[in-house]
């Protein structure tokens, strides 16, 4: 588990297109939660770019280095995926994928010349997109009678918590992202209201 309390990452799609010798390299940088998302991503630009040869991505989630996937989609191994990854990770970035997508122009690039368009064309679409610093959030599930929605709620907005989901009941539900560095401090409010039930949730 990373001790960080903050990351670098983008809040709004870009895109960037790089030729060489009549292949067409589109980037299209998308911010991203989760892996499902990424397959929505992933599935919305092939059927947006039916016609083009491949489509190679990278993505990278969380604080702990571990979340990543590169995919070189039938260019030769280590020409494409990681050359994305690469640059997301030279911007310090996490919660980003970045899908490029070829169309073969006629002319073979060769590997070096793969690696430097798949890098050149994520490097551009990620320059077009403003990074923002965000806080490191832990996913909780808080369970409480309905009655004191009000006093949860405060709690959580004084520590900016991200709101994920909320069920309204007579025993209410609420998943929220607390931010790490405030968490100590949210705990520790939420247990001084009666019968509140605080646990560790993964969305």
């Amino acid at each position: 588990m990373s001790d960080a309390l903050f990351y670098q990452t983008i809040v709004q799609p870009s895109v960037a297109e790089f030729k060489d010798r009549g292949s067409k390299f589109i980037a299209y940088a998308r911010p991203l939660e989760n892996v499902d998302d990424f397959k929505l991503i992933l599935k919305t630009l092939k059927k947006e770019h039916p016609k083009a040869v491949h489509h190679c991505f990278a993505y990278r989630l969380g604080v702990d280095e571990n979340t990543f996937r590169v995919s070189d989609d039938g260019e030769p191994a280590g020409s494409a995926g990681r050359p994305i990854l690469g640059q997301i990770d030279s911007k310090q970035l996490t919660n980003v994928l970045v899908v490029v997508v070829r169309y073969f122009g006629g002319t073979l690039l060769g590997v070096p010349g793969l690696i430097n368009a798949y890098k050149t064309a994520t490097s551009l679409a990620l320059q077009v997109t403003p990074a923002i610093q965000k806080q490191v959030e832990v996913i909780y599930l808080i369970s409480f009678e309905y009655t004191l929605m009000n006093d949860v709620m405060r709690i959580l907005k004084s520590c900016s918590s991200t709101i994920h989901r909320q069920e309204n009941q007579l025993f209410a539900q609420i998943v929220a992202g607390i931010p790490k560095a405030r968490l100590e401090e949210a705990l520790y409010s939420l247990a001084q209201l009666p019968r509140v039930e605080t646990e560790k949730y993964k969305i």
